[in-house]
């Protein structure tokens, strides 16, 4: 895949570094020559020095045959006029834009523009960590309305089936994983001490998850 990462700060450097560790065709695109130095010898993507928003930079980088866009400077106002540049007259067909105000993340999507807020994902990661302390949620879905759980089994929890933590439209097991491999359990599956078990589960059912889950947390 062609990725064009435009902002070469701590986002845009790891997001770069982890893009071409994987293979992928990275050009990172920053107006500093100190900033784009900071990739060291080792990357082995592409470094274009230029305004990320500049469309002669953009297509020197290869936005034309890009794949994805990642927005990811210190500015908001500078990563939505890339990305839309990005999205609507070059046509990338994924475009991500960095926000550090979540009071515009509705007004952007709304004009078709994924945006990744970390004021507003790390709010809710500190919630979560303070609320939910017996159980890691790994992530979530939509507006935060689904979350991924995980848990460990514990031997209170080891010996019963998956259909009993299972809560129709609250609370689903989605996998477990057993000694290094995971499967898709089914309703009969038995849990056992040391499974990692990852649950799907309605915002509004986390309060009562560890009643659901029973005795085991």
């Amino acid at each position: 895949m062609k990725v064009i990462v435009m902002g070469c700060g701590r986002v845009g450097e790891q997001v770069a570094r982890i893009m071409a560790g994987e293979g992928h065709d990275v050009a990172v695109i920053d107006y500093s020559a100190q900033a784009l130095d900071r990739l060291g010898a080792d990357f082995k993507g592409r470094r274009v020095l230029g305004v990320g928003f500049d469309r002669k930079t953009l297509i020197e980088a290869g936005i034309e045959e890009a794949d994805a866009f990642a927005a990811t400077s210190s500015s908001d106002n500078v990563n939505i006029v890339a990305a839309r540049l990005a999205r609507m007259v070059f046509q990338v067909p994924r475009v991500v834009a960095r926000l550090f105000d979540p009071r515009r993340a509705e007004i952007y999507q709304r004009l078709g523009l994924v945006t990744i807020s970390s004021t507003t994902w790390g709010a809710r990661r500190i919630y979560e960590l303070l609320s939910h302390a017996e159980v890691d949620c790994v992530m979530s879905f939509g507006a935060g309305e689904v979350k991924l759980i995980q848990i460990e089994v514990s031997a209170a929890l080891s010996g019963r089936l998956v259909k009993h933590i299972t809560a129709p439209g609250e609370v689903s097991v989605v996998s477990i994983t057993r000694r290094g491999q995971a499967f898709l359990p089914s309703l009969g599956s038995e849990l056992r001490q040391g499974d990692t078990v990852h649950l799907a589960v309605l915002a509004s059912a986390m309060d009562r998850l560890p009643a659901i889950l029973g005795e085991g947390l």
